[in-house]
This record gives structure tokens, C-alpha cells and sequence, in this order.
């Protein structure tokens, strides 16, 4: 009202019916809450991934007596908040059907499977299969695995079978990344990405998936990275040369690669 008019303080708050100790009144922190904020701000501090309803778990598991709306009113005063985690957006692409090539080399499915070693030290490990033979064409452990490496196995790959013409892959980091696009477009090689959250879209990798994990990962205790090297180098061994697969009439990916070879 007085910014909008001439009126004096005192007759504005006689029309609103306001006090004018009311209007004058400056709420003064007592050193509880004081005492009580700097805690909360350790604590957020200590904890940057807790808001304010498991911080106030902690300060009632220290022995403070306070209500959630109070601890609520000192994080806010304290500007803290927990920083929100922008989601990554998947790239947009068609559905396209899932089909089984004809042809040796003309699509191969790649994916990551994470294990752990027995130190605790995360295991990851790249595979990369032929979905027309079911050969597995590589089989790579590492503690990390970027696009740059990704790059790196398949022109190794390359060089005992040549460039695939196309490659289907979900939509890791690693897999859209510029670093693998440019791969792509320097070899001729077609980036298959499917749609986000739908792995059945890339289904072939997924079965394999299964396999490695029932077979091999969930069977070894893997005590170094070296000595995981060695057993997913023989499991390969085993699954391209002696292990009949089910879509191919129960012949091994070797001898319907062979097949086609004849042909």
C-alpha cells in the first residue's frame, strides 16, 4: 500500500488490521539453531548425495531433538540442496527388425559385460559376435574400455576377417561416441544403434550375453586381470571351435563359417 500510494505506515496498518511491532519484526536465530545449522552443513558436506530428510535421519540418530520441518527450514536457509543428475538421452532412431544376415561379416553385434576381479577391482569385458556364423570375434577384459579401445579391437579384428559392413550396438557412451563414428565412416562400416531400453532390439548379444555369464563369468573366480585374460581366451577357444550352437543345427560357429566358404 505505501509503495502504491502516499499513505503513512501507521494508517495502512489500521486498515489491514496489522501491527505495527508485527510489521517491524525481525526474527532473531538463537544459537541453538545455530549450533544446530553448522551440523547440518558438516553433514551435507560429508554427504553430498543426502537431502534433507537422511540428514535429519543422522541428526536424530546424534541425539537432536528436531521435527523434520525445522531441519528442513536451516537446509534451506544453509542454500543446500543435492544437485540433480541430468539423465542422458538416448539418441533417436527407427526400430528396425531384427534379422539373421546370410552372410559372414556383414553384421556384427558388440556389448559390454561387467564382472568384478576377486580384489574387488571392476572387470569389463567387450564381446563382439558375428550374428550370421555366431563366431565370437573378439572377447576383450579390461578395468576400463573407452571408445578409443573400442576402435583399437576392431581394426585388430579386421585384420584376420576384414571390416563388417554394419555393426549393431545399444547406446553406451562408448558406442555413440565421435571417436567410433568417425571409425565408421573412414571404413564404410553402418552404425546399427537400437532404441534406448530396448536391448530385445540387439538380442542376438543379449543371448550371447547369457551364455558367457552362466558359463564362464558366474563359473571362475577371477584373481587378476591377467589371469581373467587367459580364462575368457580359452572360453572363446571352447565357444568358436567346440561348442555346438542350437541356430546353427548344432554345428560350431568355425564349421558354419567354413560352410559358407564353400559356398
Amino acid at each position: 500500500m505505501q509503495a502504491e500510494t502516499a499513505i503513512s505506515e501507521r494508517r495502512a496498518c489500521q486498515l489491514v488490521g496489522l501491527a505495527r511491532r508485527t510489521l517491524r519484526y525481525e526474527p532473531r536465530r538463537s544459537w541453538e539453531d545455530e549450533q544446530l545449522q553448522a551440523r547440518i552443513i558438516e553433514l551435507a558436506q560429508e554427504r553430498r548425495r543426502f537431502g534433507y530428510r537422511r540428514i535429519h535421519a543422522l541428526l536424530r540418530r546424534e541425539g537432536y531433538e528436531i521435527n523434520h520441518k525445522r531441519t528442513y527450514r536451516l537446509y534451506r536457509e544453509a542454500s543446500l540442496a543435492v544437485r540433480q543428475r541430468k539423465r542422458r538421452k538416448g539418441v533417436a532412431v527407427p526400430r528396425e527388425p531384427l534379422t539373421l544376415p546370410k552372410e559372414r561379416n556383414a553384421v556384427w553385434s558388440m556389448d559390454f559385460i561387467f564382472d568384478a576381479l576377486s580384489t574387488g577391482r571392476r572387470l569389463k569385458v567387450l564381446a563382439i559376435v558375428d550374428d550370421c556364423t555366431k563366431e565370437l570375434v573378439d572377447l576383450v577384459a579390461d578395468s576400463s574400455i573407452s571408445a578409443h579401445y573400442v576402435c583399437r579391437v576392431l581394426d585388430r579384428a579386421a585384420r584376420f576377417r576384414g571390416y563388417p559392413q554394419a555393426i549393431r550396438t545399444d547406446q553406451g557412451p562408448e558406442f555413440t561416441s565421435k571417436a567410433l563414428d568417425q571409425w565408421a565412416y573412414e571404413h564404410g562400416v553402418e552404425l546399427k544403434l537400437i532404441q534406448a531400453g530396448k536391448p530385445t532390439q540387439n538380442a542376438f548379444i543379449e543371448s550371447f550375453n547369457g551364455k558367457l555369464r552362466d558359463e564362464c563369468l558366474n563359473e571362475h573366480w577371477f584373481h587378476s586381470l591377467e589371469h581373467a585374460r587367459a580364462i575368457l581366451r580359452h572360453w572363446r577357444q571352447d565357444y568358436n571351435e567346440h561348442r555346438p550352437h542350437s541356430m546353427l543345427g548344432y554345428i560350431t560357429p568355425v564349421e558354419k563359417a567354413e560352410q559358407l566358404r564353400k559356398q
